[in-house]
């Protein structure tokens, strides 16, 4: 009996990591690619106005990070590794859009302006912590001969 529960925990386990995994994965990498396709809004534009230096440089810098890290995260392959660079993506992003504008916009209004970020950050520690899963790339690399994963 004791087993058949630590199996469906682990079960239960490896689909919410793989739900966090898919959720973070997919953000970045969507507004990575936005970043090529609206450069005025999301890209280079932003980053002037958000006084990012060398924003020619690092809105496509930071779009291509984000599109690869994130795609990373989708599969589960190099799982903690991608979450590193995006962890100071979202980090900057916090800083440079959130907490400098906070005594401007009020704390509700900087919260409800925060909540995707702040969601980022917290599924990236996440996964930072955990790995990709049983239901990852990682996971199928590393396997041992014989071992199935949950």
């Amino acid at each position: 009996m004791v087993l058949n529960m630590d199996s469906a925990w682990t079960n239960r386990a490896s689909k919410a990591i793989l739900l966090v995994r898919v959720l973070v994965g997919w953000v970045f990498v969507s507004e990575g690619i936005q970043k090529f396709l609206f450069p005025d809004a999301l890209g280079v534009g932003r980053f002037v106005k958000i006084g990012i230096p060398w924003p020619q440089v690092m809105a496509p810098f930071v779009g291509v990070i984000e599109i690869a890290c994130g795609a990373l995260l989708f599969v589960g392959l190099l799982t903690r590794l991608a979450a590193v660079p995006l962890l100071i993506d979202i980090a900057v992003a916090l800083y440079s859009t959130k907490i400098i504008t906070l005594a401007k916009n009020g704390f509700w209004s900087t919260l409800h302006e925060a909540r995707t970020d702040v969601s980022m950050l917290l599924g990236l520690i996440f996964l930072l912590l955990v790995g990709g899963g049983a239901w990852s790339l990682d996971a199928r690399f590393t396997a041992k001969p014989g071992r199935i994963h949950g």
